[in-house]
């Protein structure tokens, strides 16, 4: 079971800002309502999917992600949005986000990009330290991805990171959060009590 008052307190005292949402409607909802009016940038992720987010913050917003618009430069168009949206591949209950990425669009947004970022995390994402974070975000969120990307690495067949030299390889790049970084204004972790995303 989650201990989400330690999870919120954790997460607190390293300087985000921390909500709690029963549904990812409720979490959907809150986004809605909050950017009104902004340029939101997305980061590749099957959360933002799964909860309709990028459809819904479209009516009132200019959004950028580049699963939806497939022109030159549009990762590099949100990375300088208003405002950041992504997931975490993994997240420690000790207070470390974690996320792989195979181009490194999403990674560097969420340190150095945006002033503002967002991070939609449900509950199937937090494991109790960095060490099953890590595991968690090498065999089952990049394996998932490489197999819903269907690529030519031996984790797609096995179920498991080879760390392998596969020129297809999609976990390039392996980025621990432990603060909000110095070139950010505000870090929002949005927790949801769902299984959302790999």
């Amino acid at each position: 079971m989650i201990d989400w008052n330690g999870i919120r307190k954790t997460f607190t005292e390293r300087g985000f800002s921390v909500s709690l949402f029963s549904t990812k409607e409720e979490a959907r909802d809150y986004l809605v309502s909050s950017l009104s009016g902004k340029r939101i940038g997305i980061g590749g992720s099957m959360t933002v999917k799964e909860m309709g987010l990028y459809e819904a913050l479209s009516v009132n917003n200019e959004v950028i992600w580049h699963w939806t618009d497939k022109s030159e430069g549009v990762r590099e168009r949100a990375m300088a949005a208003d405002v950041y949206i992504l997931s975490a591949n993994a997240v420690s209950a000790n207070g470390e986000l974690i996320n792989i990425d195979g181009t490194g669009n999403r990674v560097a947004a969420s340190i150095y990009g945006p002033r503002h970022v967002i991070y939609v995390i449900g509950e199937n994402k937090i494991e109790p330290d960095c060490t099953a974070a890590l595991y968690r975000a090498r065999n089952v969120a990049a394996v998932r991805n490489a197999q819903r990307f269907n690529v030519s690495t031996p984790c797609v067949k096995t179920g498991y990171c080879w760390d392998c030299s596969s020129r297809e390889r999609i976990c390039n790049a392996i980025v621990t959060v432990d603060r909000p970084t110095n070139a950010q204004e505000k870090v929002e972790l949005l927790f949801v009590c769902e299984e959302l995303g790999f």
